[in-house]
């Protein structure tokens, strides 16, 4: 199969390159606590110098590399309750949920992609986003506490920056739109789970979202 050889062909050095940062980000799905969070965070950071998959000029690799920073320093920050107030229930069953649905998701994205007849580079390109986009969700199912769902928007954001930099790849120069539209947005989103993150925590002593309940503005 043409997508199986796009990642066989790479080397040792090129397969760390693209597949570190999905890596640390699956672990910190399935840990508790900021600093994995923050860890993974980081090592996304760095990994925005040498990922050139995400397309577009220098500075879009520079805005990625800073708001996962924003991100390191904001989601490993540590919360008023480590664990939630109220009782958790059904933790189990949603935590199979969760992984239920961002494994079909993305296996799906997967599947269509490998039905392409794409390019060794583009299919590289596509699936790697593809698997970013599973992860965030996967993330976001998984811990359910409002600082650690800007790790969950900020992958899913880069899975969609690295989709974006495939099609514009694919398109004649003039008819682009403006790059940076997904930076944006992400950064965006990243700030209004801020800002929702600091009001749980100032007014109910908790951001997990099992203790929303009780915030009443």
């Amino acid at each position: 199969m043409h997508f199986i050889d796009a990642w066989t062909e790479l080397s040792l050095l090129d397969l760390v390159r693209l597949l570190l940062a999905p890596a640390l980000l699956f672990v910190a799905a399935f840990t508790h606590g900021p600093r994995m969070a923050r860890i993974a965070a980081i090592a996304v950071a760095v990994a925005m110098v040498w990922l050139r998959e995400l397309g577009g000029s220098p500075l879009i690799g520079a805005g990625w590399a800073a708001l996962w920073l924003v991100v390191a320093w904001q989601a490993g920050r540590e919360s008023a309750s480590e664990r939630p107030l109220a009782p958790i229930r059904g933790e189990l069953e949603a935590g199979a949920v969760g992984v239920l649905l961002a494994g079909a998701v993305l296996a799906l994205l997967i599947a269509a992609v490998a039905r392409q007849d794409l390019a060794p580079e583009d299919g590289r390109r596509t699936s790697l986003g593809a698997l970013l986009v599973g992860l965030g969700l996967l993330h976001l199912m998984l811990r359910r506490h409002t600082r650690r769902a800007l790790v969950s928007f900020a992958t899913m954001g880069l899975g969609l920056q690295i989709l974006d930099g495939a099609a514009r790849g694919a398109q004649v120069e003039e008819t682009l739109p403006m790059a940076g539209g997904v930076l944006l947005g992400t950064a965006l989103t990243v700030a209004l789970a801020t800002r929702i993150a600091r009001v749980r925590e100032g007014q109910a002593d908790s951001a997990w979202v099992s203790d929303a309940h009780d915030l009443h503005d």
